[in-house]
């Protein structure tokens, strides 16, 4: 069963979102249509749904603000007092700082990331113990790490086996394989199990 209509310039904006589309397809539309088909999935999905509701395929400009600090984060010394400036970023200078105040098992993880980047102004002091309760967090028996949107396959998949721990990943592709056809949303439901019974 596949009742997908074919991606092209005649399917409205509001029946594109209601279905779901691989990356391959998304981009091989871009190429043919003069949009800019780089960057992630999501980013590609907007220009394309902007495209079949205006037929301009010139992207809205983003206003970025350029970062006002100049610390290098690669080089500097780093103390627990080192203001996390709006010019943060990962480098091997900060890992090897974290590894010495938390410990060889210190990562940069998602979340953490994005803690450094929501909070300028903060210390790494501040920072060192939103890592330790980020991770306390993490090794919760029942935390379950969030997802993005672009990847419905995968929590598709894992939220499916979950619910069902005795059903196998070929079952559960399965599902998906059903329900990427059909024009709802991309989630899960119980009732999925109805493609494979």
């Amino acid at each position: 069963m596949n009742s997908r209509p074919k991606l092209d310039s005649g399917i409205s904006a509001d029946e594109f979102k209601t279905h779901y589309w691989l990356l391959e397809e998304l981009v091989a539309f871009c190429k043919l249509h003069g949009i800019k088909s780089s960057g992630g999935k999501i980013d590609i999905t907007t220009r394309i749904e902007q495209y079949l509701r205006t037929g301009s395929s010139n992207s809205p400009k983003r206003c970025f603000r350029k970062p006002s600090s100049k610390f290098d984060w690669a080089n500097e010394p780093l103390t627990l007092q080192t203001i996390i400036t709006d010019n943060y970023k990962n480098s091997e200078n900060v890992r090897a700082f974290f590894k010495k105040q938390i410990g060889e098992h210190f990562k940069f993880n998602t979340e953490f990331m994005n803690w450094m980047k929501a909070n300028t102004g903060e210390n790494l002091s501040d920072a060192a113990e939103a890592w330790n309760q980020i991770r306390l967090k993490q090794k919760s028996p029942d935390y379950t790490p969030e997802i993005a949107p672009q990847f419905e396959y995968n929590k598709y998949i894992r939220d499916l086996l979950t619910d069902n721990p005795g059903l196998t990943i070929k079952e559960a592709i399965a599902c998906w394989k059903e329900k990427r056809s059909l024009p709802v949303p991309k989630k899960y439901d119980r009732d999925d199990l109805r493609f494979i019974l």
